[in-house]
């Protein structure tokens, strides 16, 4: 075989992400959004007889999915110069023969829930008599094998939106396929079972455990037959087959990026360097978090966090914004209205002082599915943010954004400021950090307010001090100063 043109050094590094059986996107969660964030792009292809019903699944052959996952990764081979592959179910049957068959050596192979053998415990008692229905004139066309509960999904209220979608008819994923197309399955899995000791990508194979389709076995045989250092397994712990969307979707996020060598909280674009909690301190911080937040009660979210604790909330729409502090609050209610509040919780992960939880959003008749982020220090919130998977069905949901709420231009680069400032590569000096402190004080909350520190509190009469040289200066000016000095530091 030609050798294949290498692209232009320098090009970002990719994911060509494969989805499942009767699947789509979806079977992924928000994996195309986190690996966007943390710098990758992303590709990924329908596979034949897949986006459309699932008859047309009756006459595809494991052959023409090759095919087509084979010249996706040719084309995204001639863009980039390093790129990962990654597969969910039968995705990851196809993205491991994929590799192999490429003998893929320029990014790594995520094999995420493997169907090598059929043997979960929701697996059909009849299911090894499959092999002989096969050769039944016209029966393999004919016999429906449905999608049934739990539908791959431990977590309950998640389960439930899912079988909701079922009812109205949401075309996410298909109900049943033929068993025509399990044929074609069972054929790919022999494919795959030969010469997986010849692979030459470092491979991680990510299982769950409890998955009710297939269990353990399926991934210790990959993880055997590529032997050696090339290949290790993450074994999750609360979550059933539909690992990328279930209770530890965010643990999957996060193995894959740091697979990737990548961090899982700056794909989030949110950091501390410290949360000064033990992990059960931290822990129990987040259960109240999340109490507070089943229960809708920002205002209870907001009596935990720093006096400028903000809520960030994405999109285009009437909500979207940053709630910073006492008045970010306010607004944040009247969108809020009482009626939004976080479900579905699923496993939460912590780093580096951020909590990342994956959650449900619901609002009337809105159900969005996301991650939160909190960052915490000291047993205080300094910040929380939600990451909706897929944003436009809040923008649909609440409407187009109302100018006169919406953050300015400036208030925009102000809060960009107050995030760059974390992530300077040399910290300021104490002259510098004291008027950045006094200039985001002056635009946050105003005037200084309470006594002055005693003698023996320097520090704090430091601070207060250079706050109270800010007094009368407008909000408006604090920030813009406060923006300009945190650029200079920047260049520096």
């Amino acid at each position: 075989m030609a050798a294949e043109a290498l692209p232009v050094p320098g090009t970002p590094p990719a994911v060509f992400l494969i989805h499942g059986l009767g699947g789509t996107q979806y079977d992924l969660g928000s994996m195309h959004r986190r690996l966007k964030n943390a710098g990758f792009v992303t590709h990924s292809l329908t596979l034949p007889g897949h986006g459309t019903t699932p008859e047309d699944l009756v006459k595809v052959t494991a052959e023409q999915w090759m095919e087509a996952v084979t010249a996706k990764y040719h084309e995204v081979a001639a863009q980039h110069e390093t790129f990962h592959i990654m597969g969910m179910c039968m995705g990851a049957l196809l993205a491991t023969e994929l590799a192999k068959r490429q003998r893929h050596t320029r990014g790594r192979l995520i094999v995420l829930a493997p169907p090598i053998f059929f043997d979960g415990w929701a697996t059909a008692w009849y299911t090894p008599l499959r092999h002989l229905v096969y050769y039944l004139p016209g029966a393999p066309a004919r016999m429906k094998i449905e999608e049934e509960d739990p539908f791959g999904i431990k977590n309950e209220q998640l389960r439930a939106i899912v079988k909701a979608k079922f009812a109205r008819g949401e075309n996410f994923h298909y109900r049943w396929v033929p068993l025509a197309c399990i044929r074609q399955v069972d054929r790919l899995r022999g494919w795959v079972m030969k010469g997986l000791k010849g692979m030459t990508s470092e491979t991680l194979v990510i299982h769950a455990r409890e998955d009710e389709l297939t269990s353990l076995n399926s991934a210790n045989y990959l993880v055997e037959q590529i032997g050696g250092a090339k290949a290790r397994m993450v074994v999750l712990e609360n979550s059933y087959h539909m690992i990328c969307v279930d209770n530890d979707r965010e643990q999957v996020a996060r193995c894959v990026l740091e697979f990737f060598g990548a961090s899982s909280t700056a794909s989030l674009g949110m950091a501390v360097d410290h949360a000064k909690m033990s992990p059960d301190a931290l822990l129990a911080f987040a259960q109240e978090l999340r109490s507070v937040l089943e229960a809708g009660d920002f205002a209870g979210l907001y009596a935990k966090g720093s006096a400028d604790m903000a809520w960030f909330q994405p999109g285009n729409n009437s909500a979207s914004g940053v709630y910073r502090g006492s008045r970010g609050l306010v607004k944040l209610q009247q969108w809020a209205q009482g009626q939004a509040r976080f479900s579905a919780f699923g496993q939460p992960v912590f780093n580096a002082g951020v909590a990342v939880w994956p959650a449900t959003l619901t609002a009337g008749s809105l159900l969005s599915q996301g991650v939160l982020a909190f960052a915490v220090r000291s047993g205080r919130l300094l910040e929380a943010r939600w990451f909706p998977d897929d944003v436009t069905l809040e923008d649909a949901h609440f409407g187009l954004p109302l100018a006169a709420t919406g953050p300015s231009e400036a208030e925009r680069a102000f809060e960009a400021a107050g995030v760059a400032v974390k992530t300077l590569a040399k910290p300021p000096g104490d002259d510098a950090l004291l008027t950045l402190y006094a200039l985001y004080k002056q635009a946050t909350a105003g005037d200084v307010t309470g006594e002055r520190p005693g003698l023996m509190d320097m520090v704090g009469r430091a601070k207060y001090d250079a706050w109270a040289k800010r007094k009368g200066e407008a909000r408006e000016t604090a920030m813009a100063v406060y923006t300009e000095l945190v650029q200079k530091l920047q260049q520096a």
